[in-house]
């Protein structure tokens, strides 16, 4: 017909083609050679390689994938016949790039049943793992985690103290982790691929605290054989953490202060001063001022190293945290011990949530590990805990601990359903049978923010 359009060609792809062609999962199929022999539209993109290229190499070259080798997923169906559902791992695109994905897998059989091959379909997980990364980069700064909003704004400073050369002072009980806050500060900082020399101030006597400092030389004592560096040389390049520093005394703290005010030190025995550049990070659970005003601790020393200043809060005043912490004890002990254990039940939590926690996170560690010997496998129960914790039961005034309790429960049924439904609010509060205005109240009570894109678009910042 003239003037007429062309008629386009007929589509030369079957009815499975087309689909398989249509959806956003990669797909491969690999001959019992291990070659590819079909490579979808999806697979195209997510791999950066085109089909021309893929189809007659080896998967294992076109992926270069950290399943391949013993624990190619696809090798696992073919030898036991039944599917793989789901798994994890990364893939190297066309660009070097490393590009996260999870993975199923099937058998292929001819009309006659026979086994020629394999199909394996993998999904892009790189936008789940970007939102991952925004969740825990909000509750996670180095090995430390916290919801509590008082952790928050020690989260909020760390990354500009690392940034700078100041002295810094951690204050905090026995046991809230500041030798962690300690190692962030030093792999956050510009010397972090130097050392971190940790010392215990507390642990010597002041005659071996200031060689194990200062070092000796040859001959400066009995037994003196050899040279000897100290801590201070150890730590050039690097961060020196000095753990308990109220606990010196004060024919000490002269020589710390000099080291502070001009970089410069005597080993023992030595004729002539030593310079180091170590950053110097101090900590220590009393109360500097007033130690300073009884006169225990020098006040210049004070002043010298309470130049930054980090307080942690104890456990008792931030409890929303014990549940993230389990969670990484959990998966850190499963790792040290060989173990798989899931997690640990509600009736446990409610029980650490009860108790006062006088030992903080170091005791809430302890306490997990002991859990960890009574328990072969599944969940951690009450009977797993030490018996301490359950003979207690509830101490008076623990009213506001129950209270936090159920307000920890609420938080966690928000976060799931909030994630469930890609954050849409409207979804979650239909999921949860509530207003969504009740939501965004209890919300607003529970601190419980959003990441920066919605379920409504990953490109639309919330307002």
């Amino acid at each position: 017909m003239k003037g007429g359009r062309k008629k386009e060609k007929p589509s030369l792809l079957s009815p499975t083609e087309s689909i398989l062609e249509s959806i956003s999962d990669g797909v491969f199929t690999v001959d019992m050679d291990w070659c590819i022999s079909s490579f979808n539209r999806a697979a195209e993109e997510i791999t950066g390689v085109s089909r021309k290229e893929a189809i007659g190499r080896r998967c294992s070259e076109v992926f270069r994938s950290s399943m391949c080798g013993p624990d190619c997923a696809l090798q696992q169906t073919l030898k036991t016949g039944k599917p793989v559902i789901g798994k994890s791992g990364y893939i190297i695109d066309a660009d070097g790039n490393r590009i996260p994905i999870s993975v199923s897998t099937a058998v292929l059989r001819n009309s006659e049943g026979h086994v020629t091959g394999g199909a394996e379909t993998f999904r892009d997980l790189s936008d789940v793992e970007a939102l991952r990364r925004e969740l825990d980069g909000k509750y996670m700064v180095g090995d430390l985690v916290s919801r509590s909003p008082l952790m928050q704004k020690v989260f909020e400073v760390l990354p500009a103290i690392a940034a700078s050369p100041s002295t810094v002072l951690i204050l905090g009980e026995t046991g809230t982790g500041k030798e962690l806050v300690a190692r962030t500060i030093h792999e956050l900082s510009p010397v972090c691929n130097g050392p971190f020399v940790a010392v215990n101030c507390s642990a010597l006597p002041d005659t071996l605290l200031e060689s194990e400092l200062f070092g000796y030389k040859t001959g400066a004592f009995t037994g003196a054989n050899k040279d000897k560096p100290g801590r201070f040389s150890l730590a050039r390049g690097g961060t020196l953490f000095l753990d308990e520093i109220g606990e010196i005394s004060p024919a000490l703290q002269v020589r710390l202060l000099r080291v502070l005010q001009e970089k410069a030190y005597e080993p023992l025995g030595a004729t002539r001063s030593e310079t180091t550049d170590a950053r110097i990070l101090v900590a220590t659970n009393k109360d500097l001022t007033e130690q300073t005003r009884k006169g225990a601790f020098r006040e210049d020393l004070y002043y010298r190293v309470n130049v930054v200043r980090v307080e942690l809060p104890p456990l008792r005043r931030r409890k929303e945290d014990i549940p993230l912490l389990v969670e990484q004890f959990v998966e850190r002990f499963n790792r040290l011990q060989g173990k798989a254990i899931e997690g640990i039940e509600a009736e446990a939590i409610s029980l650490l949530m009860a108790h006062h926690w006088p030992g903080n996170v170091r005791e809430l560690e302890n306490v997990i590990e002991r859990s960890f010997i009574m328990c072969s496998g599944g969940f951690i129960g009450i009977g797993h805990l030490p018996e301490e914790l359950k003979t207690q039961g509830l101490p008076g005034g623990a009213g506001s601990d129950v209270k936090s309790f159920h307000n920890l429960i609420d938080t966690q049924s928000i976060r799931t359903a909030l994630e469930r439904n890609d954050f849409s609010r409207l979804a979650a509060a239909k999921e949860l049978g509530i207003h969504k205005t009740t939501l965004f109240r209890r919300m607003k009570k529970l601190g419980i923010s959003l990441p920066k894109f919605d379920g409504r678009s990953r490109r639309k910042q919330i307002q």
